[in-house]
């Protein structure tokens, strides 16, 4: 009998699949990952993400966020367009958060699109899906500012200590979602993960990126979220089959899939 999977964070509209999304989509089913969340980039790739979602109904779920690499002077307008989207069976807000890792030239305008995505979830009574790089002091310092919303939602692509963990879990309902990076030699969060419970962690893929062993080099895709599922059991000593099962109700619980 397969087990049952779920992606909780992949782009499988990319440009990257060039073409062959449908059948990355029939590959995963039959991996067993039954349900592969969307997570939103821009205005810019939107249309392409409900496209694909619409063709694969009940197995695609689309978030709606601005990602925030893609905010700039113009990021009101980029929030504004999200509602025209909202009726279309979002389950997340995301992918939304604070990046610094190319540079601070809208250090201020992420912090501020950040807040009023956050308000945005609250006000649609929907989960968060969170990408953070090189920002978690001003991360913690705006969900500390943000408490009073209920919020609850994931830090995709957790690769932070056990620590960072609870210091966000202590701000709200927190899982982490663990990717291709819990797989790469000498990658701290192999370690890490030992420590954080099973009932607060999601799998996903970050698809095309963060392929994990033995695929890595190669473009990623949500059939491989078995691989990681395997990995992450070895870390914490239990069974796949426990793995899957616990990682699977996490995302279903959150995402009220």
């Amino acid at each position: 009998m397969i087990m049952e999977f779920i992606d909780t964070h992949t782009h499988s509209y990319d440009e990257a699949f060039d073409g062959c999304e449908d059948e990355v989509v029939r590959r995963a089913l039959e991996a067993g990952v039954s349900i592969q969340l969307q997570a939103d980039v821009d205005s810019r790739e939107r249309g392409r993400m409900f496209a694909l979602v619409e063709r694969h109904p009940g197995v695609l779920r689309p978030m709606l966020g601005l990602y925030p690499g893609s905010v700039d002077k113009d990021w009101r307008r980029e929030i504004d367009a999200l509602e025209a989207w909202r009726g279309r069976g979002i389950v997340a807000v995301g992918e939304i958060g604070l990046d610094y890792h190319y540079g601070a030239e809208f250090k201020k305008e992420q912090q501020e699109a950040f807040r009023t995505q956050l308000e945005l979830a609250a006000s649609w009574d929907l989960p968060v899906n969170i990408h953070l790089r090189e920002a978690t002091e001003d991360f913690l310092t705006i969900l500390g500012e943000c408490r009073h919303l209920g919020l609850r939602g994931n830090l995709h692509a957790f690769s932070g200590s056990e620590q960072t963990f609870r210091r966000v879990q202590r701000l709200g309902d927190w899982y982490v979602g663990i990717g291709g990076v819990l797989t790469f030699k000498k990658a701290a969060i192999a370690e890490e993960i030992k420590r954080i419970p099973l009932d607060r962690i999601l799998l996903e893929t970050d698809a095309p990126y963060l392929t994990p062993v033995p695929h890595r080099g190669e473009r990623n895709e949500s059939a491989y979220i078995p691989l990681i599922a395997a990995f992450l059991a070895r870390q914490k000593g239990l069974e796949l089959k426990e793995v899957a099962a616990a990682t699977t109700e996490n995302a279903k619980r959150l995402f009220a899939l």
